[in-house]
């Protein structure tokens, strides 16, 4: 294990993060907030540590997949404790673990809160919890990575331990033009939205909070209601968006390129837009009854659909409240989640295409023993490993829920509360039902509750594996 480099990386993320705080001490400096000075000393924090970490560089460069996976999950648990502080600094969360369970919901674009309200939070508050969706969306290792140079396949392995989806491949021959083509579109894509936005009638901090959020697939709103005082106009843009920001980067890219048979012709995208147009027809049919036209009821079905399944977390309306079967739809989204490669958490289409296909197969040779099948996706045959770390994340996942879900009720509330608030921070969507609903919050639970709650937030984001080998001896052995 290279300590040495794994704490040099720590560092310059912690170096980053002091660099984004600069632009809430610009948003209190504007609004004259006296909160700005919580990012100044949180923001000093972090360079002291970051630049003490950093100071030398490390002789030995190597970076292998243990460190990759160790580091992104060090890194991340770092970046949301400094990004915390700011919170208890100024008062606005004044129990630790609240101002951790808030951080680390912005992060990992989770969108779940324990404020009950938050129209009287500072503006330089309220636009640092949406700005930590921004820089969790992407990752900032790989924002780290169109930075730095590392050794040999270091950037490689940096992120195929950040970015979310069963595989990651390279949109160039360097990973480092990679990582620089990602943000390239992610920051496009997010100054689109934000001038769509401010045309069509929103303020400008508004528009910047809401852009952040929706990029980051995350859901932070500014507003109690979160979305629900804006225009029908204004929802349907952030509805295209939501549903944008979820599919696969790589569809984008091969769009620049011009390769629009490859790009159309890519399975996980073509189904994610199919689950989503026929969850929007259902839910629509379903609640029709509820709203005054037709219209209304297919808009407030589609956003709400692109809002589960990108599991971004905005809301317009109480769906707590909406027919059995919607809610049902909506629960089940909240496992699809949106494409690899995308800023979307969950457990992603490409993992459900490739379980499918590969159900298919094992039945196939019960009838046929001798037969040699390939699972193919994309019309490229799909290697064993992949495969079987789809199987593994499964089961792994499917334990981690079961005693996240044993832990929550032991605070006594009720299992369709318990059942959606782990499905909501495990797959990083943000609002549940009932005593977790998009008109309530998380502040309910206990603190051992919510410290369980935080840890599936974190796993879901980094694809469980990173944050799981922490506790594994072997990891830190040196061999």
């Amino acid at each position: 294990m290279n300590y040495r480099i794994i704490f040099y990386i720590i560092g310059w993320v912690l170096n980053i993060e002091a660099a984004f705080m600069l632009l809430p001490i610009l948003t209190g400096i504007i609004y004259q907030e006296p909160a700005l000075w919580s990012f100044v000393i949180g923001g000093a924090i972090c360079l002291v540590f970051g630049v003490a970490l950093t100071f030398k560089k490390p002789k030995h460069q190597y970076f292998y997949v243990k460190e990759g996976y160790v580091t992104v999950a060090l890194s991340w648990i770092a970046l949301s404790v400094m990004g915390a502080l700011p919170f208890l600094f100024s008062g606005s969360i004044q129990n630790p673990v609240d101002a951790l369970f808030e951080t680390v919901s912005g992060f990992t674009t989770t969108g779940a809160s324990i404020l009950p309200a938050v129209e009287g939070l500072p503006k330089c508050i309220l636009l640092w919890r949406s700005f930590t969706h921004w820089i969790g969306g992407m990752g900032v290792l790989v924002f780290l990575l169109s930075l730095l140079k590392l050794a040999g396949g270091s950037h490689m392995n940096l992120m195929k331990a950040e970015s979310p989806g069963p595989s990651v491949s390279k949109l160039m021959p360097k990973v480092h033009s990679t990582a620089k083509i990602l943000y390239g579109i992610y920051i496009f894509i997010t100054v689109l939205e934000f001038i769509v936005l401010l045309v069509s009638g929103m303020p400008v901090f508004d528009a910047i909070t809401t852009s952040f959020g929706t990029a980051g697939t995350g859901g932070f709103g500014i507003k109690n209601d979160s979305i629900a005082s804006y225009s029908p106009l204004i929802q349907v843009e952030i509805t295209v968006f939501m549903i944008l920001f979820g599919v696969n980067f790589n569809f984008y890219f091969l769009l620049l390129l011009r390769k629009w048979k490859q790009a159309f012709s890519n399975e996980e995208v073509c189904w994610y837009f199919i689950v989503i147009l026929s969850a929007i027809l259902l839910i629509g049919w379903d609640i029709r009854g509820l709203y005054s036209t037709t219209g209304v009821a297919l808009r407030e079905s589609a956003f709400q659909v692109g809002s589960i399944i990108t599991t971004t977390g905005f809301a317009t309306c109480d769906f707590n409240q909406w027919p059995q079967l919607s809610r049902t739809i909506l629960v089940m989204l909240m496992f699809v989640g949106a494409c690899a490669g995308s800023t979307g958490g969950g457990i992603k289409v490409s993992r459900f295409i490739i379980m499918i296909k590969s159900t298919g197969k094992e039945l196939s040779q019960y009838l046929h023993p001798r037969q040699v099948k390939k699972i193919r996706m994309d019309g490229k045959s799909i290697d064993y490993d992949v495969i079987r770390n789809i199987h593994v994340f499964m089961i792994v996942y499917l334990l981690i829920f079961a005693f996240s879900l044993l832990v929550l009720a032991c605070d006594g509330t009720d299992l369709i509360t318990n059942f959606t608030a782990v499905a909501a921070t495990f797959n990083n969507i943000g609002p549940g039902l009932e005593l977790v609903g998009p008109s309530a919050n998380f502040g309910l639970f206990s603190n051992p509750a919510k410290i369980v709650l935080i840890l599936d937030m974190l796993a879901g984001r980094l694809e469980i594996f990173p944050l799981l080998l922490l506790f594994v001896r072997d990891t830190w052995r040196k061999f």
